[in-house]
């Protein structure tokens, strides 16, 4: 898929952050254990906190005609920016999309970021170690940080990269 963009969603876009979001939530539930809510949705804190919260950016990723993903990144006047929430629909995964939406959203706001993801989760495991190769060369850092409030879960890993430190494009 070689047309792919990122935008900053708008609130037209709301229905679209909100269905891939229960897709979102639905793939991390293999890795979490979660259970959707009675009425088949999942835990929206972070949806709605992407949407409403000044210090949050909404992005909605696109390949052609199509939205294809959603990446939501907080911490915007942090010291640290987190890409707190990514997601790619499993018809646009393994095409390179991935990858290019990440450079594009770190592009966005140049500095230190963080990144979280599950041990058990292969496939991000080898993703968010691929994004932080290329973008910052060897200068990234994993480390495992418990889940705070959540002691009955393993631990997160968290790769810390800074976009400027040998980024490419």
């Amino acid at each position: 898929m070689t047309d792919m963009s990122v935008r900053l969603a708008e609130a037209t876009d709301q229905p679209i952050l909100e269905r891939f979001w229960l897709l979102f939530r639905h793939d991390m539930s293999e890795f979490s254990g979660a259970l959707p809510n009675p009425d088949g949705t999942f835990r929206s804190e972070r949806l709605h906190a992407a949407l409403t919260q000044a210090d949050w950016a909404p992005y909605l990723l696109t390949g052609g005609a199509s939205p294809v993903g959603l990446a939501f990144v907080r911490g915007l006047t942090a010291p640290t920016r987190v890409l707190n929430s990514f997601f790619v629909v499993r018809g646009a995964r393994r095409t390179g999309i991935g990858l290019r939406a990440v450079r594009q959203v770190v592009a966005k706001h140049p500095g230190p970021w963080e990144v979280a993801f599950q041990e058990s989760n292969v496939a991000a495991v080898a993703f968010w170690r691929r994004v932080a190769i290329e973008i910052a060369d060897d200068a990234w850092t994993e480390e495992r940080r418990p889940v705070a409030g959540r002691p009955d879960l393993p631990p997160d890993t968290w790769i810390t990269f800074n976009a400027s430190a040998g980024a490419r494009r």
